[in-house]
């Protein structure tokens, strides 16, 4: 069994798309948290008849990975190949399609198993690389790569995608700042919508060319953001640039918020929410505030329609639970 950590994206979500970052560096600071994707890949008894055995929010029994429906599955399945007969099976801590890149986790820690069950050591930064040429070389998907960059390394982090394509990282170490106390101001809420971000990011895509200035100010305010956290951390600056942050994203493309998400963001905002934003490409998902724990009950009773999870600091990246059974 293996697990992957989800993600937070605080500031620059959207240049890590190749259409911004072949054109100009972009910059993202996320932070990997303590709700995960678990894959489990086991050998598959040989009594049964399907080669294949599936189970994640639906159940596949097929003789062929040429008929597995799960996309990811089928194509981690062809870049790195196990002998069947397997058996696969994922669940998460969070419903999926909620703005925390459970897709891009599932890919990280199902490759990860996979090579285990060939015996083979993978690293992150291989991770990354092959968890990225199936979700956007080969399914298409019109996704970034700060998804998978965070489910392989874990931390907190400032990842610059860079316009020959490569990636460079910059870790945050907690022994230089106290990551509990920031983890103590957030609160995130779940809208209880679940949206595919294809739509949302379709649109981004095509938006490119007219949304420069935007994705240049959110890059912008992702190095002011790696700059705070580098010198010492302000709550309060911390929020601004969250809530600066949201105000732009939101002209990315049309679909990112609506009324819904706007009426309780500004609830939120009323009740002592510094700032804040939401998570992932928009639609639906998470919300995240930043906020004085003081103002935690405020903001919880504004935003009495909707739960709230609770999550921490995660450290690490995608790693081995259970060894591989064969």
């Amino acid at each position: 069994m293996t697990c992957a950590p989800l993600r937070v994206s605080f500031a620059g979500g959207g240049t890590d798309l190749a259409d911004f970052y072949l054109r100009e560096d972009g910059v993202v600071v996320n932070t990997a948290i303590n709700k995960y994707v678990y894959v489990t890949i086991k050998r598959h008894g040989h009594i049964f008849r399907e080669h294949y055995r599936l189970n994640y929010a639906e159940t596949e029994n097929v003789g062929d990975l040429e008929e597995i429906k799960n996309d990811i599955a089928r194509e981690c399945l062809r870049l790195v190949p196990v002998e069947p007969p397997l058996y696969i099976s994922t669940v998460g801590d969070v419903p999926a399609e909620s703005g925390l890149g459970s897709s891009s986790s599932f890919a990280v820690a199902l490759l990860k198993g996979l090579h285990a069950m060939r015996g083979e050591r993978s690293c992150p930064s291989q991770l990354v690389e092959e968890a990225v040429h199936v979700e956007i070389d080969v399914l298409g998907r019109p996704i970034g790569k700060q998804d998978h960059a965070a489910a392989a390394y874990g931390g907190l982090n400032c990842f610059r995608f860079l316009t020959n394509g490569s990636t460079s990282l910059e870790p945050h170490s907690p022994l230089r700042m106290d990551l509990e106390a920031l983890f103590d101001h957030i609160q995130m809420f779940w809208t209880g919508i679940s949206r595919d971000s294809a739509s949302v990011l379709t649109e981004q895509k095509q938006n490119t060319e007219a949304n420069m200035e935007y994705l240049r100010a959110m890059r912008d305010q992702a190095e002011e953001l790696n700059g705070l956290i580098r010198r010492e951390l302000n709550i309060e600056v911390f929020g601004r640039l969250l809530d600066e942050g949201w105000r732009l994203k939101r002209e990315l493309a049309s679909a990112i918020s609506n009324p819904k998400i706007d009426t309780w963001y500004e609830r939120a905002r009323e009740a002592g929410a510094v700032g804040g934003k939401l998570c992932g490409a928009g639609g639906g998902g998470f919300l995240l505030f930043v906020a004085s724990p003081s103002r935690h009950d405020d903001i919880r009773r504004a935003l009495g329609d909707l739960h709230e999870i609770f999550v921490r600091y995660e450290p690490g990246g995608a790693r081995m639970l259970v060894p591989s059974s064969e």
